[in-house]
């Protein structure tokens, strides 16, 4: 498919490049997978961790009001740099996380989901259905504050409000060193966080589970409880019970004791960092953590969809030493298409729609031929035709089922 019968997408899409091996993949999936059939336009910024730098941050900035005027972005995995990464890149500083940035910009809520293939089966017999986590992308200990205590002192909770007495609570008395952590968050954020959560449940059509621990924290997580049960009478039952859905609220231990004894097939909506780990265990139990769609959905109609691993930081050090590495580009892939799929629906095209579909078939087919990467021969059913291969050959046996599916010669 060349030149006149590429597939046109109508709107711009904002593009975010990142880091190490999950940038040159990004690179590879594009040039292979998407530019020889379609004609896109992308708004480019690179969140790469040097630019970053080089801007004082502000490209991610830039990139979160680039998603803002045209609704759609697609990133890449970036760095998050700790002390190591300082030395290592030259850093001006130690850079907050460009995620929890785009998050905040755009007051989102991040949906995660296994890709699901026949030959890989979930680490959890009883699992049959895909279980999607809704994560919480504000606050908690990802914008906290923290102290740490060299000795005795009196560690105090304040609120100086504008207007009124100050409220002050001793959280310790110390005898010694420990440490201390504030953490916030706001009603008007988890109003989102419940609105998009139930509104994601209604468009998959899939049950919800909210669970947090308001017996221990009764004021914190108990405000979450509350304000998912306001926003789900006010504005979700009579649609939730139409569509034969249920809302159901339990303490995260209890969630967790059921979710290993189910089939799946529910939404988990989760705080923060709950939602952060789990995650990542579902994507681990599900097959790898490379298997996961990942998209943060705003309530004013803001998409970004990313690949929801690391950067493969070993990998791109034998990459630059020359040698070829067996690395998984399907999160990478699916980002692409989630993308994709979003503008073709927003711009009512349903031949990028399409696409999207079909490249999404291609890549799970060829892994059920057997034709895979390291990380997913591990997991995957034995059988004499599984073949590991390196990530430029499996991106091109992808192609080659797309060149299929789409009736290229």
């Amino acid at each position: 498919m060349v030149g006149e019968n590429k597939i046109d997408v109508k709107s711009t899409i904002v593009e975010i490049d990142g880091d190490e091996m999950t940038r040159v993949m990004w690179k590879w999936v594009k040039d292979d997978l998407l530019f020889p059939y379609l004609n896109m336009k992308l708004e480019y910024y690179d969140l790469g961790l040097p630019k970053r730098d080089e801007t004082g941050d502000k490209i991610t900035v830039d990139a979160a009001n680039a998603i803002k005027k045209h609704t759609v972005g697609i990133k890449c995995a970036t760095i998050t740099p700790d002390k190591n990464r300082i030395k290592e890149y030259g850093l001006k500083q130690e850079w907050k996380s460009p995620n929890a940035t785009l998050r905040a910009a755009l007051d989102g809520t991040i949906f995660r989901g296994p890709i699901l293939v026949g030959n890989i089966l979930p680490g959890v017999r009883t699992w049959k259905k895909p279980i999607f986590i809704g994560r919480h992308a504000y606050g908690d200990v990802y914008k906290n504050q923290e102290i740490r205590v060299t000795g005795p002192g009196k560690g105090e909770l304040l609120f100086t409000p504008e207007k009124g007495e100050p409220v002050r609570l001793t959280i310790h008395d110390f005898k010694g060193p420990g440490i201390l952590r504030g953490v916030h968050n706001t009603d008007a954020s988890i109003q989102s966080f419940a609105r998009a959560s139930f509104l994601f449940a209604l468009d998959r059509k899939m049950p919800l589970w909210f669970s947090a621990k308001d017996t221990i924290s009764k004021s914190y997580d108990g405000n979450f409880r509350a304000i998912f049960q306001e926003v789900y009478e006010k504005d979700f039952k009579k649609k939730m019970e139409d569509a034969k859905l249920e809302y159901f609220y339990t303490l995260i231990d209890d969630a967790v004791a059921r979710l290993m004894k189910g089939e799946g097939g529910l939404l988990w909506a989760l705080k923060n960092y709950d939602g952060d780990v789990m995650s990542d265990m579902l994507g681990s139990a599900f097959g790898s953590l490379a298997m996961m769609t990942s998209v943060l959905v705003s309530p004013s109609g803001y998409f970004e969809f990313e690949a929801a691993h690391g950067t493969v930081q070993k990998h791109f050090y034998k990459y630059k030493k020359g040698e070829k590495t067996s690395t998984n580009p399907m999160a990478l892939i699916f980002a692409w298409t989630g993308g994709i799929r979003k503008r073709g629906e927003l711009d009512k095209t349903p031949d990028v729609v399409d696409f999207a579909n079909k490249l999404d078939a291609a890549s799970l087919e060829t892994i059920e031929s057997g034709i895979m990467t390291n990380d997913l021969a591990l997991a995957a059913t034995p059988n004499k035709n599984n073949k590991v291969v390196m990530t430029e050959d499996f991106i091109g046996a992808i192609r080659k089922n797309l060149d299929k599916k789409l009736k290229v010669t």
